[in-house]
């Protein structure tokens, strides 16, 4: 089967849920950007250099497959939804690095090329978040997939800094 349908050639999609929707509604808006955070994080993947900063953005790449999943999910169930225990786990690693890291002040992004690329990802899931909350006002999102987001972007603003930290080279506000 080609990936090409022609399906959407007058502007609609179908979701996977199997309604079909105009390429411009806020759940494929919401979903779009999930797919486009999905692609800066494996971008950034390639340029981080600790193991465990890759493997953990891998698991959240995977994540994110549930996130947008459940977005395109309109008349049923998605069938692998995002859930609290994913909602914890991201908890717990921030809270792993910020004992680590030891935060004191304002930082300045992206003072390596690693947590440039993670600052990047920081905000595209920012925005992803800002899109997943327009539709909420107006569709039943599920809270953990809200969660799941605002946690999203502390995570990936922690490791960032975590990468610089390796480096040396976390930088403050008034460090200039």
């Amino acid at each position: 089967m080609s990936i090409t349908t022609g399906g959407g050639d007058k502007g609609e999609t179908s979701l996977w849920s199997g309604e079909r929707v105009s390429k411009d509604d806020l759940r494929v808006e919401a979903y779009g950007t999930i797919d486009e955070l999905n692609s800066h994080i494996g971008e950034a993947r390639h340029y981080c250099k600790s193991k465990e900063t890759k493997e953990l953005l891998l698991r959240i790449q995977n994540d994110l497959f549930k996130v947008a999943g459940q977005l395109a999910s309109k008349g049923k169930l998605f069938i692998e939804p995002v859930t609290e225990t994913n909602v914890q786990w991201l908890t717990e690693k921030v809270h792993h690095y910020e004992k680590i890291i030891k935060l004191k002040g304002f930082v300045i992004p992206g003072t390596t090329i690693q947590s440039a690329k993670l600052d990047i990802c920081r905000t595209v899931a920012r925005r992803a978040e800002r899109r997943i909350v327009s539709l909420y006002k107006t569709e039943k999102i599920a809270n953990e997939l809200l969660k799941y987001m605002n946690r999203l972007s502390d995570f990936l603003f922690i490791l960032a800094r975590f990468e610089e930290h390796l480096e040396g080279k976390l930088m403050y506000k008034n460090d200039v």
